[in-house]
Parts: structure tokens; sequence; C-alpha cells
């Protein structure tokens, strides 16, 4: 078999994809692919059975979401899509259903914090919220919330405590540990340090930052999924993964929040360092990516081209490429980004990775905990949240907008 003749095949199969999904993407201007998630999340809206249940994932080769409540890590982002899909649209509907979703969420600042997510649950959903609606009430929502995060913050390590609960599989209980997923959860605080929190907020933030860049990563600029701390000296004691292939493997989802975490904490520090570290992590990210930029759930996975893709690791990239493209001074360097950006959503937009009719999510194919064989080739609702996210920011910069206004 000559399998060069058959690589190079693909390759130019790929590269024709491409150019015809960018063709199209341009001609419609992202609003063709923004009106099917309106069409996809209607769907959604008008199928969810069950008092205070939230869509999570749908399963490979099943057509109903997978529903949790409030106390998933992942229940901001529906209510999440529900903000955006306001923003784009600007009915009232959506806002009404918005308010409602996120309202489950409420009770998460009455209790002490189960893990870092309350960023990704609160942030997501109120956070949006209040930046379209100027909310009072979301407001003290937000602020109660990064109070109780910050009560993670262990001053020795300067990291937040990610999980500081049992968690099934891992194998250091008594140590402090800080997963990258983490870096999302930090702009609850900057947002809280500049809208009447305590100005440690932002301290804290910075140093989580700071101690994850020197200590998350590997000499070629690949993050760890884990790092474990001694919880009294502050010392790293080691690097490893709980969701990736192996402990010194590039874990793509976890190698996405960074690009997008760094990315967001220059945005909110104005730190150089942190500008000039998004670069280098982005940059091993994307050198090694397929034809159609749709990383494979693990860069260093073992079965690769036969490999599961992450296509939620393609629309946090695309997210953050969008806005690091505007940080970056080397005008040559954030056209390279941003076009990056639209060819991922060229991707992501097709029918490979569409749902379509298959089921009521945006997009098909990604991967959420593949060691645990857990949500593998699924529709995840977080790879939904940056996706619209993406399109959203796209549209606005096409337009000469800024990202973080309203449509």
């Amino acid at each position: 078999m000559n399998t060069g003749k058959i690589n190079t095949t693909v390759l130019c199969i790929s590269l024709a994809f491409l150019s015809c999904a960018n063709r199209k993407l341009q001609r419609d201007e992202y609003t063709t692919a923004l009106d099917y998630c309106v069409a996809q999340a209607t769907k959604t809206a008008t199928g969810i059975t069950g008092n205070n249940r939230i869509p999570r994932s749908i399963a490979n080769g099943k057509t109903g979401w997978r529903t949790v409540d409030y106390r998933d890590w992942t229940s901001g982002f529906w209510p999440g899509v529900e903000w955006y899909v306001y923003e784009y649209s600007k009915d009232d509907n959506w806002k009404a259903r918005a308010d409602i979703t996120s309202r489950l969420l409420t009770p998460l600042v009455d209790s002490s914090p189960i893990d870092h997510d309350l960023g990704f649950m609160l942030y997501c959903s109120f956070g949006n919220g209040y930046r379209l609606t100027n909310n009072s009430d979301y407001k003290r929502i937000l602020l109660r919330a990064a109070d109780s995060l910050a009560t993670l913050f262990n001053p020795k390590v300067g990291t937040i405590l990610s999980w500081p609960r049992p968690v099934p599989g891992v194998d250091w209980p008594l140590r402090h540990n800080t997963i990258m997923d983490n870096m999302i959860n930090l702009e609850l605080l900057f947002w809280a340090s500049k809208n009447g929190g305590s100005k440690k907020l932002y301290d804290m933030a910075v140093s989580h930052a700071t101690t994850t860049m020197n200590n998350h990563f590997r000499p070629d600029n690949t993050s760890y999924h884990v790092v474990v701390y001694d919880t009294a000296t502050g010392k790293k004691v080691k690097g490893i993964t709980h969701q990736g292939y192996s402990d010194n493997s590039m874990w793509a989802r976890g190698q996405s929040w960074a690009i997008y975490g760094f990315t967001m904490c220059y945005r909110e520090s104005k730190n150089q360092e942190f500008l000039d570290f998004a670069q280098k992590i982005t940059d091993v990210y994307l050198k090694d990516l397929p034809a159609d930029l749709i990383p494979y759930w693990d860069f260093n996975a073992p079965d690769i081209p036969n490999a599961p893709r992450d296509a939620s690791a393609a629309c946090v990239v695309a997210s953050a490429l969008l806005e690091l493209s505007t940080f970056v001074q080397d005008k040559a360097k954030a056209n390279m980004y941003r076009t990056k950006a639209r060819q991922m959503l060229q991707s992501l937009s097709s029918p490979a990775y569409q749902s379509g009719s298959v089921n009521n999510a945006f997009l098909l194919h990604s991967t959420g905990h593949k060691p645990a064989g857990s949500e593998i080739n699924a529709s995840i609702i977080y790879a939904d949240y940056y996706y619209v996210e993406a399109l959203l920011r796209a549209k606005k910069l096409k337009e000469g907008k800024s990202i973080y206004g309203k449509l």
C-alpha cells in the first residue's frame, strides 16, 4: 500500500474542503452559522424535560440530551448559550429564558465551593447576563461567587485549589492540586476586583496565572493537565494528567484552556509576560494540527489518525485566537491567528462537524474524558458555548466592533 500517496490525497481533499468552506462562510459572514445556532438552541429549549434540568451532552449515536442539575461543573454553559443567542437574535424570549436558567445556579453562592468551577458555572451564565443587561442582582451574585472561589486560594502555593474533594482515580488526596482548566475561572476574580470586589481578588488571579506559567508547562511549551503541590511548603511535587493520554502528552483541551486563559489574563492585567506566553503555547498547538484544524483529543494519542477528535478544544482555541489577534502587535502574526480562527470556524461550520439533523446540539465530535470512557465523540455543551462565542466574536471583528460589546 502506498501510504504516502494516500496521505497526500487526504491532505488535498481537506485543503479543498477548507477552501470551499471559506468561500461559503465569507459570503454569509457568519450569519448562516449563527442562525443555525439559534435554530438548534430553539429545538433544545423546546425539548428539555424535567424540572431544573440543564443539558450537558449527547452521546454518540443518541439523540437526546443528558441533563444535569446546577451542581454539575458544566451547568453554566447552557444559560451562557441562551445569553449569546439573545445577544445575536435580540429576542426578549431568549433573555427571559436565560434569566430563568441562570437563576437555577444561585444556590452555588450559598454553600462552600466543591471545586474551582464557579467561574465556568457563574461567569458564563450571570457574567454574560450582566454584560448584556446590567442587572444589579447578577452583579451581587457574581461578587459573592468570586469571594467563594477565593476561599480555595492557597497563598503558600500561589494558586487556587482545583478539587477540594475526593476525585475518582486520583492519588493525591492530601496534596494541593491545580488543573489547567482553572485558568478560565480567573476571569471571575478579575471581573470582581474591578466591579466592587476586593483588590486581593486581582492579586490572587495574577498569582495563580504566574505560578501556573512557571510550573505547568514543559520546556516545549506543552502543558500538564494537573500540577500537584505540597500543601504545607507550596513547592511543586509533580506534573501529571487526569484526562489526557499520558503525563507527558499534550491533552488538546488542556492546551486550549491555557491559550484562552493566558490571553484573557493579558487582557485583564496588561502583563506583557502573559501575552508573550500566550503566543508560545498557541504556536506549539497550531503546528501539529490536522489539515482541517480540529485536533485529536490528545496530540500524542497512539492511534492517530483514527483517534477521536475534540471539536470543543477547537472552539475554545478559535475564540481565544480571535481575541489574541487583537493584542499582538506583529501584524503578520495577528493576521495569521485570525486566519487560523476563521479556518477553524469554517471546519466547525461544515457538515462534518455541525450536528444538523443528527441531534439538537450545535456540534458533533467532542471528547470529554477519554481515559474514563466518558463523552467520547459526543456533542458537549461547552463546545456549543465556545462555538457560538467564537462566531459572535468573528462577526464583531468583521464589522469593526469590539469583541466584548453588544452586537
